[in-house]
């Protein structure tokens, strides 16, 4: 019984309209939580919860990708442990860690949904949500090598920091710089902010770009098919 139920989660997570609660993950994560976020063990144990089922989620994710399956698991519970390591203690050195987890499994994230985005067949509304979910992905990818380098040096940035979570405090960065808005009020000063910040700038256009020509294209093939 718990073997045909797993094999219909893993079905299901490997049809498209697993990318539909990828994407409803990380809006929940970038957008919900942040508007009720405040300062204290609560807050911070919801945003665990969500990026800890975001996790699991990519991790039965793509099951017919072979390679992903010795890959992303052990490096997905790693991460699963550090975070909430972090919960019973406030060291730096785990602070980090949890970051170095964090770049290690997201940009896997990236390119097991961009290529289900990306693969050859009819555009559908879940492939949609999909390229939404990369791009999304992409913001909280560098929300964490931000966050890695806030907390190697504290220095790196100048300008206000809102009184929510830190966390929230690099999304909110992240994305203001993914979409070039760039508002002012947090700047990079050191070189590896700046670098950071304009790899992340010119990833966010070209990302764009390259989407929707690979959609348009796929789109316009699977017409003539059919």
């Amino acid at each position: 019984m718990k073997s045909r139920t797993w094999k219909a989660l893993l079905r299901f997570w490997a049809a498209d309209r697993g990318l539909s609660i990828f994407l409803g993950l990380l809006i929940l994560i970038i957008f919900v939580l942040p508007a009720f976020a405040t300062p204290g063990l609560l807050s911070r144990l919801a945003g665990d919860v969500a990026f800890s089922l975001l996790l699991v989620a990519g991790a039965v994710a793509m099951p017919e990708y072979r390679w992903m399956r010795f890959v992303v698991p052990p490096m997905v519970v790693l991460a699963l442990v550090v975070r909430w390591a972090t919960i019973a203690t406030s060291s730096a050195h785990l602070a980090a860690w949890r970051e170095i987890s964090s770049l290690a499994t997201l940009p896997l994230f990236v390119v097991i949904v961009a290529a289900r985005v990306y693969r050859p067949g009819p555009v559908t509304r879940q492939r949609i949500q999909g390229s939404i979910a990369v791009y999304l992905l992409l913001g909280l990818t560098w929300a964490s090598a931000y966050e890695l380098l806030h907390i190697l040096r504290p220095g790196a940035w100048t300008g206000t920091a809102s009184e929510v979570p830190v966390s929230q405090t690099w999304i909110y960065y992240s994305f203001v710089t993914l979409t070039t808005m760039g508002y002012g009020d947090i700047t990079p000063v050191h070189p590896v902010a700046r670098s950071l910040a304009i790899l992340e700038a010119l990833t966010g256009q070209l990302y764009l770009a390259i989407t929707l020509a690979r959609l348009v294209a796929l789109h316009i093939k699977s017409g003539e098919r059919g």
